[in-house]
């Protein structure tokens, strides 16, 4: 009985949300979240302020502003498969989607994305079929 009430101890002390005290919300705890500069989707301008640098497990959001200028995408699958999103807001409509690969804006608007970065590595978000670097965001999740 002692050997297992100490395993037992050690699987709950190990988990991220017990070490960090999260409480009953977990990762999305609001303790854990932070606020990621936007992306923004005007033709010929920068879509990013500079990289990301994400730290696994944590909850992060971020506004994907589209100004009208041009129909634009935003892609970037080998990223959106590294994190789990919890919710994508339009115009106070709440998505919960099981997994995404690019979004577009055919005309003016917003969009907020909420998510907790999983899986480390070097990814990118751009604008399809562009070759600047001002046309891609680079992000690292560690």
């Amino acid at each position: 009985m002692t050997k297992f009430l100490t395993i037992a101890a050690a699987f709950v002390l190990a988990t991220p949300c017990s070490a960090e005290g999260f409480g009953a919300a977990g990762l999305l705890s609001g303790k854990n979240k932070r606020d990621l500069p936007p992306i923004s989707l005007s033709a010929g301008e920068p879509i990013s302020e500079g990289p990301w640098v994400l730290k696994s497990g944590t909850y992060y959001e971020f506004e994907i502003i589209g100004d009208g200028s041009q129909e634009l995408a935003l892609i970037g699958p080998e990223f959106f498969r590294a994190i789990w999103i919890d919710e994508i807001v339009v115009e106070g409509l709440e998505i919960r989607p099981l997994g995404l690969d690019s979004i577009e804006f055919d005309e003016a608007g917003e969009m907020e994305i909420g998510f907790i970065a999983i899986k480390p590595g070097r990814y990118y978000m751009k604008i399809p079929g562009s070759t600047g670097e001002t046309q891609r965001v680079e992000i690292t999740i560690e």
